[in-house]
């Protein structure tokens, strides 16, 4: 199958976008999986892999492109939200406590959103220039993979003490947050082991043909 550009830079953005969109909106949820608290959106950890395919296929510019964009929609769906809610509700949904439940969940969503965007675009964009440094540098030859470790393993910690402290501080013990930055460096650790052959997924030439 022949891909344009336009065709490779939408599939791999709309991809990227879909991952953040998503765990913005799981991560209002807190879970406890065998004493690892942290976020439930823990699909939020695949985009660090995802990124690297956007700056393998499409450059250092497209990535950065992509993780801006991110942001900029998660913080539209965040506002749009926050509209919904002032909407005045149907009584009988209201009073079965549709309205109750999405202020709890939906209100909580623009923090998680500020949060999300803040640590994402602090951790992603390090992200970039660690993959482009180790590419460029003495990464130059060596397996494709060690540049998802050696980009994740930078990123992946600055993301789990961001968000936490962003996103719950205030409502959560620094017990609880200080557990919940150990969980998602082990879960999104976890997540590149799992992941990291993605980067194989797309060839080093272009997968597209001229538009």
């Amino acid at each position: 199958m022949k891909l344009s550009k336009t065709q490779v830079a939408i599939i791999l953005s709309g991809v990227y976008i879909f991952l953040q969109m998503t765990a913005d909106i799981a991560a209002s949820k807190v879970i406890n999986i065998f004493g690892f608290i942290m976020d439930a959106g823990i699909i939020y950890a695949l985009t660090f892999t995802w990124r690297d395919l956007i700056h393998k296929q499409l450059g250092k510019k497209a990535a950065q492109t992509a993780i801006i964009l991110a942001g900029i929609i998660n913080i539209i769906m965040a506002l749009y939200f926050i509209f919904v809610i002032k909407l005045p509700p149907e009584t009988e949904w209201a009073s079965a406590g549709g309205q109750s439940a999405w202020e709890f969940i939906f209100g909580l969503v623009p923090r998680i959103v500020i949060a999300s965007i803040i640590a994402e675009v602090a951790s992603e964009l390090i992200d970039t220039e660690v993959y482009q440094w180790w590419t460029n540098g003495i990464g130059k030859k060596k397996p494709q993979w060690m540049r998802v470790f050696i980009s994740n393993a930078i990123s992946i910690p600055v993301d789990s003490l961001i968000f936490p402290v962003i996103a719950f501080g205030g409502l959560l013990s620094f017990q609880v947050l200080f557990i919940m930055f150990l969980s998602n460096i082990l879960v999104k650790a976890i997540v590149t082991l799992l992941t990291f052959w993605m980067i194989y997924l797309v060839p080093g030439k272009p997968l597209y043909s001229k538009d």
